[in-house]
């Protein structure tokens, strides 16, 4: 039964008892369910929702908002909801909400959206399924906060779509089915953990705790979705067998107050849920469909289906496929649609232009949420390009270390590959310490050391620690980017191969960059871990000196600088490799210790290099360096200068013959940014960005 109290301007609504419900201001007409279940306010034709009016709630207050309906949808939907459940006739047999998404098919099933944008007391009403959701409560510092939350950090998540998005709520969240016949069902709450990060950021340290109660039943206490999923972007799936009496099954998530409310930033803690399922474990009897239904659905399906094929050709989505494609799709990365990198590079615009690689340029892009990104685009004319772009995506999806750049994820639209990267702020190791004079940063001996220790364990990490064990084959200054604090973080990894130990000779090309191949890798194709110690060793000189391996040449009588440094060895007089910018502000005893360690992993011999987690402890001080004395007329350093000419003379055939000088020219800019591909650099009078790949 319900009542109704009529109350004029200033006045207060009252229950039978007299006690006060709400203030108003106009004339309303106040409508209370006498089972309790809620207060309804109307107002010009308008129902005003102030809580869930399907279960007991506490008190209404005025402190909180109202949703507003329409009287006549409201009082329809009640009085239908009380027909269906009074004569079992089911509405509802199975029930699926896309929380906090649009409606849509998964896995078979057809979702009904949730897109309501406020958080407060909601009634939907969907022909034959009957569903409505009430949320409590205002996030602590931040009323303006959303109640609708998106897959922020663009996570790696497996599984349907809707684990993209979710519902939030700052206090209490209710779902509730309606009109379902009597017996039990299979209740299944889909969660994943989107608003917080996966790195080592302070977005990773929030922490969601909330409980779960079914049909008033706590199943879940102190719910973690994070710690139950095995981390953050993983989803979980609970799944509850219940009964249902009259009809209605409640689905209740509370916050308690326990966790963070304040990471990332305030307004994403609480209750949070991706998708519900409600089935029923027991047979409906339901009316078979008539023949003339059915053709008349199968012909609908085939017309759409053709028409949407016949769009797709036409947008040029439905063409021959590369195979890259199909690998690229297996991949279990996160992925980015082409409208939002177009959004973020606003359209791949030359402005925003940060380098060009043998793939093909690279753009700075911001997403929606601010995030600064690096875009790599890879040139469709290449087909070298795309294997090894499928190579780079496949090793880098794998790879998680602070020494090593993020890959976000990828984007594969069309005849577009791209992929997504974090923004190294302060560019490449190689315009830091030796391009133009614009670009050159100011290193101190700290961050030299620092820079020479992030390398040194990002290479321990790809050769020891990970689960692949992975040689770069191009490790060089250009391949080190530096983020915003100057941390070391080794990128391109197009040329990364899987460390076969049993088949250490490649017969297929050899890639890399000269100056920074070790001999016998050069000479005989002979492919080690110790091929990275090599190249890390040039690199630690040139960090020490300020120099380029392959462009300073003290006399005419030097090669390059790995010559110069063992002469000044058997000199004595290793420190004068130091870079005069630094004047008297570093120390020669670490000085002493990171150009012995170059020296001797740059020696000739690969059995002799030490392992990198050897190198990572000797740059620590951890246990003492035994670098060889290795005299300039030993034969072995013959072999280094002649792999050095060898290499010279054929990446000028390989280049004359497979390039015009107008791509030649095109190649001149590649080293302009941070994400440059492996490559034979050319020596000549040019700048130091003149490179030309090797095919």
């Amino acid at each position: 039964m319900l009542q109704l109290l009529i109350k004029k301007k200033g006045l207060e609504l009252e229950k039978e008892d007299k006690q006060p419900m709400l203030t108003v201001s106009t004339l309303q007409l106040g409508v209370w369910a006498a089972n309790g279940a809620g207060v309804v306010l109307a107002e010009k034709g308008h129902f005003y929702v102030s809580k869930d009016i399907f279960a007991h709630v506490q008190e209404a207050s005025s402190g909180f908002a109202m949703q507003k309906f329409s009287a006549s949808t409201l009082l329809k939907a009640k009085r239908t909801a009380n027909e269906l459940s009074v004569n079992s006739r089911a509405a509802n047999k199975s029930l699926f909400i896309n929380c906090g998404g649009d409606q849509g098919v998964f896995e078979g099933n057809n979702y009904f959206g949730d897109l309501q944008q406020n958080g407060i007391s909601n009634f939907v009403l969907r022909n034959e399924a009957q569903w409505a959701y009430s949320s409590t409560g205002v996030y602590l510092g931040n009323a303006d906060a959303g109640f609708i939350a998106q897959n922020t950090f663009s996570l790696n998540i497996t599984g349907p779509d809707y684990y993209q998005n979710a519902r939030l709520s700052p206090l209490s969240l209710n779902y509730y089915g309606l009109c379902l016949p009597k017996g039990n069902y299979k209740v299944k709450l889909h969660f994943a953990e989107i608003m917080f990060s996966n790195d080592q950021t302070f977005s990773s340290l929030g922490r969601r705790i909330f409980d779960v109660s079914i049909q008033g039943i706590r199943y879940l206490k102190d719910f973690n979705i994070m710690e139950e999923a095995g981390g953050v972007g993983k989803n979980i799936t609970k799944e509850f067998d219940v009964d249902v009496d009259d009809g209605t099954l409640e689905i209740h998530l509370y916050w308690a107050g326990k966790g963070t409310t304040a990471i990332p930033d305030r307004g994403v803690y609480g209750p949070l849920i991706s998708a519900i399922e409600m089935i029923p474990n027991f047979e409906n009897p339901s009316k078979g469909l008539s023949t003339g239904v059915i053709v008349g659905i199968v012909a609908a399906s085939c017309g759409l289906v053709i028409l949407i094929l016949v769009l797709l050709w036409k947008m040029g989505f439905i063409c021959k496929k590369d195979t890259t494609d199909k690998e690229l799709l297996e991949l279990k990365t996160g992925y980015f649609s082409l409208r939002q990198i177009k959004a973020a590079t606003n359209n791949l615009d030359p402005a925003n232009k940060i380098g060009e690689g043998g793939f093909g340029p690279v753009y700075k892009g911001v997403l929606s949420d601010g995030h600064v990104i690096a875009v790599k685009q890879l040139s469709s004319k290449s087909k070298q390009g795309n294997r090894e772009f499928v190579n780079e995506i496949g090793m880098i999806s794998a790879l998680q270390h602070p020494n090593l750049v993020k890959l976000y994820g990828c984007c594969i639209e069309g005849n577009q590959l791209l992929l997504i990267y974090e923004y190294m702020e302060n560019n490449s190791l190689a315009h830091a310490l030796f391009g133009e004079q614009e670009q050159k940063l100011h290193l101190d001996w700290p961050t030299r050391m620092k820079i020479c220790v992030g390398i040194a364990r990002g290479l321990a990490y790809l050769h020891e620690e990970s689960r692949l064990k992975i040689v770069h084959r191009d490790i060089k200054a250009t391949n080190v980017l530096l983020d915003k604090d100057l941390n070391a973080k080794i990128s391109d990894f197009g040329l990364a191969k899987l460390d076969e130990e049993e088949n250490t000779h490649i017969s297929t090309r050899i890639a890399g960059t000269i100056g920074y191949m070790a001999p016998e890798y050069a000479m005989r194709g002979y492919l080690t871990d110790k091929a990275d110690v090599y190249s890390f060793g040039v690199v630690a000189l040139e960090i020490v000196s300020g120099k380029s391996n392959t462009k300073y040449r003290p006399k005419e009588e030097f090669v390059y600088l790995l010559d110069w440094a063992y002469v000044l060895q058997e000199q004595g007089n290793l420190l004068e490799l130091v870079d005069p910018n630094l004047g008297s502000k570093y120390s020669p005893e670490e000085a002493m210790r990171m150009l012995s360690l170059a020296l001797l992993c740059t020696n000739p011999s690969p059995t002799l290099r030490p392992t990198m987690s050897s190198v990572v402890s000797m740059l620590e001080g951890k246990i003492p360096i035994q670098a060889p004395i290795i005299k300039r007329s030993e034969s072995n350093q013959d072999v280094r200068f002649k792999a050095f000419e060898l290499l010279s003379q054929d990446s000028q055939t390989l280049v004359s013959s497979a390039y015009s000088q107008e791509s030649m020219k095109q190649r001149h800019i590649s080293e302009d940014g941070p994400w440059v591909d492996s490559s034979i650099s050319l020596p000549s009078g040019d700048d130091y960005s003149s490179t030309s790949k090797l095919v």
